[in-house]
């Protein structure tokens, strides 16, 4: 079996971290490896599979001889995605950069694999709570056409990255010693004003927009009409950051065009790639961000009718923000290249 030169961008971060863990877990096949990040963090050193890995300054000749770039997200993939391709990389992207344009593939590939068929060396990753909503979504709107979706997210402190878990922990400890919690990161670090997390919630992630919602809010509009390929679905989303590690949980609310039933419901997720059912209101079994944490799947559970609209569902939905949604799609990505021989 062939082995790939692979290179990861942002290795030193949450994301560039459990791409390590995975590559591992997965055993995927790679030669080489070049660990890169920003001059702050270069010259760390980390250890995989028993090798010490020096962390390189990220340049635009960094991606000589790589075949395949993992980027973990950030502002730095405008500058060196274009710079990777043309050393010969195929560059998998978690930022935003690219999600948007019309020639850059914006793949699930348990939702829509066929798009990495038409990549002109970049894939991007889509949003994490994209990624965790449409794994529910797709097995239902191959049932019965999707109308609407309300969607309100709970999304873990992970989805703002290392600096967010730390700042979280820290502000824990600091409130049990009746200490003033200092917030430095959220909403967003590249606001002038932030908030405590521990045992808070604040209903704004990313920048507000004109009409009242929030970037992250958008995106989720946006990618899913992408990804699904249809732009008639109505998409009412609110995210909110709570006090959880790594796992995002979604209560989403569907309209269907036809009827279909909870048992049909509950079957169509079940064989649905990558998802499982956690629903039982009886023995009190339903999906939670504690017991998601650090597992590959999207669990959904609290399956039921909505009275109040006809061929209307409810659904609770919860998966590992830094896992399926980042790394572990990222990963998948170029497996489903390899697999199809893209790369």
């Amino acid at each position: 079996m062939r082995k790939y030169n692979v290179a990861i961008l942002g290795a030193t971060g949450a994301v560039g971290h459990e791409f390590l863990r995975l590559i591992e877990e997965r055993n995927f096949p790679f030669n080489n490896l070049k660990l890169l990040a920003s001059y702050r963090s270069a010259g760390k050193e980390i250890t995989f599979m028993g090798k010490n890995y020096v962390v390189e300054e990220a340049t635009e000749t960094s991606f000589k001889d790589i075949d395949i770039a993992l980027f973990a997200g950030g502002s730095a993939s405008k500058t060196f995605a274009p710079a990777a391709v043309k050393q010969g990389a195929v560059v998998i992207d978690n930022s935003s950069t690219f999600r948007m344009d019309p020639n850059v593939p914006l793949v699930i590939p348990e939702v829509n694999p066929d798009a990495v068929n038409n990549h002109n060396g970049i894939i991007a990753n889509p949003n994490c709570s994209t990624i965790i909503m449409l794994m529910a979504l797709k097995p239902i709107y191959d049932k019965a056409k999707i109308k609407r979706v309300v969607v309100s997210t709970y999304q873990a402190v992970s989805g703002a990255g290392k600096e967010a878990i730390d700042e979280l922990t820290d502000q824990v400890k600091a409130v049990m010693n009746e200490q003033q919690p200092v917030a430095n990161i959220l909403p967003s670090a590249s606001l002038a004003k932030h908030y405590p997390i521990a045992f808070n919630l604040i209903p704004q992630i990313d920048v507000f927009l004109e009409d009242g919602y929030t970037k992250e809010e958008m995106k989720m509009v946006h990618e899913t009409h992408k990804i699904m390929g249809d732009n008639t679905i109505a998409i009412s989303p609110t995210t909110v950051r709570v006090p959880v590690y790594r796992s995002h949980s979604e209560s989403i609310n569907i309209e269907l065009y036809s009827p279909l039933s909870e048992d049909e419901t509950k079957n169509a997720l079940a064989n649905f790639p990558g998802v499982i059912v956690q629903d039982d209101p009886k023995e009190m079994i339903y999906p939670m961000p504690y017991y998601t944490s650090n597992l590959d799947e999207v669990f959904v559970g609290r399956i039921r009718k909505d009275p109040s609209v006809a061929h209307g569902l409810n659904l609770w939905v919860v998966g590992d923000q830094i896992r399926k949604g980042a790394a572990l799609n990222a990963l998948q990505i170029a497996e489903l290249m390899i697999n199809r021989n893209l790369i």
